[in-house]
């Protein structure tokens, strides 16, 4: 259990108006039926408002059609109820009281800068000149190689391994088992002998403030370049994202896609689950991508707010089309 914060804080966090007692305090959030009386709740609807209002919750956060209500129950009056109480959840992780210090299993080289209540949990390494921001949590048996920079409120779970060189900022969430900064899927071929020689994997990865990154999610460094994740993206579980490739800001992508070598994705494009992308192929901003599309090497796909379906991915109203021809040769065939 979290520490309790009063109401009238997280109002002012989220930018909320309150209706009712402002020093009623809670720890955390919580689903209507699940609600106990320290818990934060939100009604996105009339229809489960009375649900909300009957449940033992301390504090309800709702819209605008709660204003006239006659309750005991405090109210946080808000337009958008489900993204208020998204930041209500952030609000009160930051607030969480998360003990400091170096487990004594850990290995910290002595070149290492470890910030402000910066908390290392147990038979963790970290390397030679590698950062580590205030604030930030490294969980149990995490390997963080030399010259790794992570930047404060950063939240790394068990077992992340990030190779050297990687650079994090920001209030970044890194979820169990991934691997940051591997080396690429490079290699030359030499036709006389038709082996396969590695190409050199020297570049870096670079992810931007406030990215999620999924549990078992890979993301290679450049081969002579960077790899880089724009800020406020998004990313599923067991997604692997090839070398050189180059993210926009606030991307979303669903699990089990994955993405060849340099390959831009520009902002706000939405990616569905096992979509595979090829090499240097470019998706523009406000583009969605339907699952288990694919998109071939050096395609570009165009139009904000367009969606691609099939494989290879067209517009999905050229591609439903196709559907209905394929359907039609069947009928004639039978």
């Amino acid at each position: 259990m979290g520490m309790a914060i009063p109401v009238k804080e997280i109002a002012e966090g989220i930018g909320a108006r309150i209706l009712g007692d402002l020093d009623v305090r809670v720890d955390k959030i919580a689903s209507i039926p699940g609600a106990s009386d320290r818990d934060l709740v939100f009604a996105e609807e009339e229809r489960n408002f009375e649900a909300a209002l009957h449940s033992p919750a301390a504090a309800v956060i709702a819209g605008s059609f709660a204003e006239r209500t006659r309750t005991p129950k405090t109210l946080l009056i808000v337009s958008n109820p489900r993204l208020a109480f998204a930041r209500a959840a952030a609000f009160l992780a930051r607030q969480e009281t998360r003990a400091g210090g170096i487990h004594p299993s850990a290995v910290v080289a002595p070149s290492a800068r470890i910030g402000h209540a910066v908390a290392i949990d147990p038979w963790t390494f970290v390397g030679e000149r590698t950062t580590v921001g205030d604030r930030s949590w490294i969980g149990a048996g995490s390997f963080l190689g030399g010259d790794v920079e992570i930047g404060e409120s950063a939240r790394i779970y068990p077992r992340v391994t990030i190779y050297p060189g990687t650079r994090i900022g920001d209030r970044v969430i890194v979820h169990a088992g991934a691997v940051l900064g591997s080396d690429g899927f490079g290699y030359v071929r030499d036709p006389e002998n038709g082996r396969y020689e590695k190409f050199p994997q020297i570049g870096r990865l670079r992810i931007a403030d406030d990215v999620e990154i999924g549990a078992n999610t890979t993301i290679d460094r450049g081969a002579l370049e960077a790899t880089y994740i724009g800020r406020g993206t998004k990313i599923d579980n067991l997604v692997h994202i090839g070398h050189n490739c180059n993210f926009g800001e606030d991307v979303v992508i669903a699990a089990q896609a994955g993405f060849s070598g340099s390959i831009t994705i520009e902002n706000h494009v939405i990616i569905g689950g096992q979509v595979g992308v090829g090499e240097h192929a470019r998706i523009q901003e406000g583009v969605l991508v339907g699952g288990q599309a694919g998109i071939l090497p050096k395609k570009i796909l165009r139009g904000r707010g367009v969606a691609f379906w099939g494989t290879p991915a067209k517009p999905l109203a050229e591609y439903l089309k196709s559907l209905a021809v394929l359907a039609r040769l069947g009928k004639k065939e039978r």
